[in-house]
């Protein structure tokens, strides 16, 4: 698998594209923690089987994958698939869920709507979104990128709430 390459970029299919294979090279080189940002995740590539697998392969004690969003709703509806894998996979995933309050609070990550950034490897790879109109979004391998991003969700997190049960009670 080739490394990310550092830079900019433009266009929802490339994010994609991007997203993919930086979860994909985190999985690979057994990243402690991963990190996801984003108002909804419902624009991120959870369906996809070979992503899915890795995420299997990847998911050992001591790992955890660390999501933090707005809302989870549109996620279990648009990404059935990682729905059950979280069921199966439940003790390596913590999602979070944020109010807006929490988030005025803790202020923006450098002016990011959603990232991706892992801890734990050498050269963590840290994907920003910036503009989802465009979708004009950033590629880092920086330590200091990693780092800030990992600080400033952890942030927000004391702030929110545990969210996206793995299972729903019905009555």
């Amino acid at each position: 698998m080739d490394a990310l390459a550092p830079g900019k970029f433009e266009g929802r299919t490339a994010f994609v594209a991007n997203l993919r294979q930086a979860l994909m090279q985190a999985c690979a080189a057994d990243a402690r923690d991963m990190y996801c940002f984003d108002e909804s995740l419902v624009d991120w590539p959870w369906s996809d089987a070979e992503l899915l697998a890795a995420l299997t392969t990847w998911a050992k004690p001591n790992r955890r994958l660390h999501l933090l969003a707005a809302q989870f709703e549109d996620l279990r509806q648009r990404h059935p698939r990682f729905v059950r894998w979280r069921g199966n996979w439940g003790h390596c995933v913590r999602a979070l869920a944020y109010t807006p309050d929490a988030l005025a609070a803790t202020g923006s990550c450098g002016g990011a709507l959603s990232f991706f950034t892992a801890a734990g490897m050498e050269q963590a790879p840290s994907l920003s979104l910036f503009d989802k109109k465009l979708w004009r979004s950033t590629i880092s391998t920086e330590t200091n990128d990693a780092l800030q991003k990992s600080q400033w969700f952890d942030a927000l997190a004391q702030r929110s709430s545990e969210s996206f049960a793995v299972t729903t009670l019905g009555l």
